[in-house]
């Protein structure tokens, strides 16, 4: 019983960290489908743009405003192009 609690620690311990690269790339991939709806190129060349207009959002709150106010990411879209 002790070993199995120490491995649920460890496991826990390395899963806190897996969850953080989980969530960047589910971030990724719904500011991707937001952009192929719109026509945009790619997310790469998005987030190019992005930096290059200096406007600092990070995925995170990119990826809510894609899927939760889409006439906001369009005014974002419209920026960067």
């Amino acid at each position: 019983a002790l070993e199995a609690l120490k491995h649920a620690g460890q496991y826990a311990f390395r899963d806190r960290r897996a969850k953080k690269r989980t969530m960047r790339g589910l971030s990724i991939v719904r500011i991707n489908a937001a952009l192929r709806e719109r026509g945009f190129k790619n997310y790469s060349s998005f987030i190019g743009a992005l930096k290059k207009a200096k406007i600092d959002l990070d995925r995170k709150v990119l990826a809510e405003i894609a899927g939760t106010y889409p006439e906001v990411f369009d005014r974002i879209l419209k920026k960067v192009s």
